[in-house]
């Protein structure tokens, strides 16, 4: 079941100003050594151990592949890339990877089960808690008692990409 909490975007001018977002909320993050342990228990003869050094190499095996150029398609989750973050030059002759590139970053597509579609076909949705308007008390002071205006935590704008 995907918990999800509703929050007011914070933003005083934009599109999106004001207006009310769903946002997904996790209550836990497995690490390596969790989601081993997790699949050994699925009717494996391996151990967490055994299973956590498998993914460890696999880890290290993606990333090596990755810094010699090549992507990684794990069936069924995602398909590895790397992207180049770069500013634009004006002419070919004013770009130079010093000036231009400004970073690196991990491509990630969902493929298979884990695609979009099948996500949104297999999904259920959470409230994890009713919001709660904030209240005013008439003398400006907080009592402690309202509720944040932010339950996510945050006030950032929604994902464009999403």
């Amino acid at each position: 079941m995907i918990r999800y909490k509703i929050y007011q975007n914070q933003q005083k001018k934009g599109l999106n100003a004001g207006k009310w977002f769903a946002r997904a909320v996790s209550d836990e993050t497995f690490d390596l050594a969790k989601l081993a342990e997790h699949m050994s228990k699925h009717n494996s003869p391996y151990s967490g151990g055994v299973i956590k050094g498998v993914l460890s190499d696999m880890v290290d095996c993606i990333k090596e592949l990755l810094l010699d150029g090549k992507c990684v398609k794990i069936d069924d989750l995602a398909i590895f890339g790397v992207g180049i973050r770069s500013k634009a030059a004006d002419t070919l002759e004013e770009f130079s990877l010093e000036k231009n590139v400004t970073g690196m970053r991990l491509k990630a597509r969902a493929t298979g089960n884990l695609s979009t579609t099948n996500l949104k076909l297999d999904s259920q949705l959470k409230q994890l808690a009713e919001y709660q308007k904030p209240t005013t008390t008439g003398s400006g002071s907080d009592s402690g008692d309202n509720p944040d205006p932010k339950p996510d935590g945050g006030g950032e704008a929604p994902d464009p990409a999403a």
